[in-house]
């Protein structure tokens, strides 16, 4: 498939989702204050993202309130005491994960939510569950993507079974880079194979990506120039372990004129450095750029850097051997 546009010209297709919270929550298990979100609400609002991921609708049953902040379970009050009824043009978002969540009870009908958008994460073997919290969540009013994690490390011809089953169900379907073990030229590949099934059943197509080798930003503008046009990003990359593409990269790449980086600037300074400064630790480090190699889990890797350890090849021959 061609380029789509340019690096002199804007995409009106192009849509922009601040998933900070989220994919941020499972540094500090999702323990932010509520300045911090309502700042960022405000943030978003102001730099023209269209659209704010909260967090999970997890199970309660499988999960320890007590032990996570409230945008593990993002209860409708919750979003509210924040957004109220959500007078702006910046969509809500939340995701649901396949076996972590009672979608049938927590996730409501749209007319009584300020959600917009659930998106749903599955794996590829569990497609047949993915595909009834769609159609559940789609039957509800929302808007509902299909966010196929760990692709990387996913046979091919499964990979095109799913997207022929979530094609026939969802509004938008996301390539996931879960490990950060893909290149450009991969998501080139990738992107081209999403896009041309997206065509074919009119649905737009996402990305996601992970920082393990420095490649986030990279390969979310390879995506974008092969047509996908809902794009991730997080303040200062802020998210498991590597981190996401860097919301402040993405947003000064853009030529749309909508966005604007400069209220960016001021919550990073404002509210992201002061949380590294509480011990909240995310980002590239050795260790990921390894389980990114290797297209492997990163939580070895992040247990690495919580020990503190330092003997990267003794490590990495640990990695080998799995």
């Amino acid at each position: 498939m061609a380029q789509k546009g340019d690096l002199m010209t804007a995409r009106s297709d192009i849509r922009v989702l601040d998933a900070t919270i989220r994919d941020g929550g499972l540094v500090n298990n999702f323990m932010f204050s509520d300045d911090f979100i309502n700042a960022l609400y405000r943030t978003n609002v102001k730099a023209g993202v269209d659209y704010m991921e909260f967090g999970y609708k997890a199970s309660k049953e499988l999960f320890d309130v007590n032990k996570f902040g409230k945008w593990k379970f993002c209860d409708e009050e919750s979003i509210r005491e924040i957004v109220g009824d959500n007078n702006s043009d910046m969509k809500i978002s939340v995701m649901a994960d396949v076996g972590r969540c009672d979608y049938k009870k927590d996730i409501i009908d749209k007319k009584d939510s300020v959600i917009d958008m659930v998106r749903v994460a599955t794996y590829v073997h569990q497609m047949p569950a993915a595909i009834e919290m769609i159609e559940d969540a789609k039957a509800k009013g929302y808007e509902v993507t299909c966010n196929i994690m760990a692709i990387s490390n996913a046979k091919e011809s499964d990979i095109d079974q799913a997207l022929e089953m979530v094609g026939q169900s969802s509004d938008g379907i996301y390539i996931v880079d879960s490990y950060g073990a893909l290149y450009p030229e991969q998501i080139r590949a990738i992107a081209d194979k999403y896009t041309e099934l997206g065509e074919k059943y009119g649905k737009y197509i996402g990305m996601h990506a992970h920082n393990n080798q420095q490649l986030a930003f990279a390969n979310t503008i390879e995506a974008l120039s092969h047509g996908v046009s809902l794009l991730d990003a997080t303040m200062m990359s802020m998210g498991r372990g590597a981190g996401n593409c860097a919301m402040e990269l993405l947003l000064s790449f853009l030529k749309n004129p909508k966005y604007n980086v400069f209220p960016v600037l001021r919550f990073l300074e404002d509210y992201m450095l002061p949380l590294k400064e509480t011990g909240a630790v995310w980002g590239y480090d050795i260790p990921y750029l390894l389980t990114g190699r290797l297209n492997q889990h990163p939580s070895a890797a992040i247990d690495f850097c919580k020990d503190n350890r330092k003997d990267y090849a003794d490590f990495y021959t640990d990695l080998l051997d799995k």
